[in-house]
């Protein structure tokens, strides 16, 4: 890697910290920004799978994301009384359940990933400050003006802000990022645990294209989540009037929508004011022409969101972290970062692309309109559910993994290399 290169990561999710432990190990010198003065505790059940365990174990944290796992035991559908009729449970074999080995609170995650970089002395960590404005992006350097007024140079700047990025919208024009709408809007929140919660992620088919699920956390509450596809133009436009309006009117909104919609409802809606962590927003892709302009680059969801329909944003965003700090430690001295962009952009853009592919119908196949299409759902779902259940079944049916991505060989990240330092678990 270049001497001293000095990188800006504007981010503090699960793609940014990542991207700051495997650069400050290649030799760099890494500052991250976070707009929140403390790392936010809370967020919904995210997993990873594939090539991503394998960054996870090089870095060490295999054993903590185990121990800090939901505890969920499996994925079930619920009739209107909590009744399931079709479970899915997670010791069924591989791909026999939509829960997942590695499932952890995305709060637990950045968190562990904080942990992981911030005693490193080549990470420094800037709670409560983002970059205001881009100053420059030239030949040189990147410069730009802290939320405090301060004028800071690097060799590069990561946006890994999001999926709705202020840093992109400065450097990059509106037509070479693409927004998809899927259709769907989802709220999240975390809720008391009564006697009636278990550790299962219960799903809820309500009716009218509406669900509502329940998943199990360690830390005693439980997290709801509550979604819909509107059925018609008038209520597609409340629900995007809506995410934009703020707490109060979503809130609302959720009220009038979901108060007949059964089961726990209005149990879910009554703690929804109380909620520390009540989110509400529309599902969209994220899709960019390119992903770099000169010395600034795009990662995770900021550059290529996928949506949680397609499990794969949390994997996602680890898988290009590792790729985006392995290429960048290939830069001899006097080499420009778009080089190392570029040939990062080649080797990710490909699985990226894969990976945004979701079948036309998802997820209206989940929310459907008529219950007549509910009760199809129904009966097809429990169906599969009794055959995975059926082991003499499932041994002869071929397991297939097509979220396997080939990690590149990085000689200053193999295990070896990275046990000199004290980090890698075994391979």
């Amino acid at each position: 890697m270049q001497r001293d290169m000095r990188v800006l990561i504007s981010g503090a999710g699960i793609a940014g910290p990542t991207l700051a432990w495997f650069l400050a190990k290649a030799g760099a010198q890494v500052t991250v920004f976070e707009k929140s003065h403390a790392l936010l505790p809370h967020g919904q059940s995210i997993d990873f799978t594939g090539s991503a365990i394998t960054i996870i174990k090089k870095m060490g944290l295999l054993d903590e994301v185990r121990r800090l796992n939901t505890t969920e035991k499996g994925s079930q559908f619920i009739d209107p009384e909590g009744r399931p009729f079709a479970p899915f449970p997670l010791n069924g074999g591989a791909g026999a359940s939509f829960t997942n080995e590695f499932e952890i609170l995305r709060g637990d995650l950045a968190k562990l990933l904080h942990d992981a970089t911030k005693k490193d002395a080549n990470v420094i960590y800037r709670l409560g400050t983002t970059v205001k404005k881009v100053v420059s992006n030239d030949d040189s350097t990147v410069q730009v003006e802290t939320s405090d007024g301060e004028i800071q140079e690097y060799d590069l700047l990561v946006a890994a802000d999001g999926q709705w990025s202020k840093l992109r919208k400065q450097c990059f024009p509106p037509e070479s990022v693409q927004v998809v709408d899927k259709g769907m809007n989802v709220a999240y929140w975390t809720v008391p645990r009564s006697s009636t919660d278990n550790d299962w992620w219960n799903i809820y088919m309500a009716g009218r294209s509406r669900t509502i699920a329940l998943r199990p956390d360690p830390h005693g509450t439980t997290r709801a989540m509550f979604s819909i596809m509107p059925c018609n133009d008038n209520q597609a436009r409340a629900w995007q009037e809506a995410s934009v309006g703020g707490r109060k009117p979503q809130q609302e909104l959720l009220r009038r929508e979901f108060a007949d919609a059964g089961w726990q409802a209005r149990r879910l809606l009554d703690a929804m004011d109380q909620a520390p962590d009540f989110y509400f927003h529309p599902l969209h892709q994220i899709k960019m022409a390119k992903w770099s302009t000169n010395r600034v680059i795009c990662l995770g969801d900021t550059a290529f969101a996928p949506t949680p329909l397609t499990g794969m944003g949390t994997s996602l965003a680890i898988i290009g972290a590792y790729c985006l700090a392995g290429e960048l430690s290939k830069l001899s001295n006097g080499q420009h970062p778009s080089e190392a962009f570029e040939q990062y952009e080649s080797v990710l853009r490909p699985f990226v692309e894969e990976v945004q592919k979701i079948p036309p119908f998802v997820p209206g196949i989940a929310h459907p309109e008529q219950e007549w299409k509910r009760w199809l759902f129904h009966t097809c779902i429990a169906a599969v559910s009794r055959i995975v259940r059926t082991s003499w079944i499932m041994n002869r049916i071929p397991v297939t993994r097509d979220d396997e991505f080939p990690l590149p060989s990085y000689p200053v990240f193999a295990y070896e290399a990275l046990k000199e330092l004290g980090v890698a678990s075994s391979p």
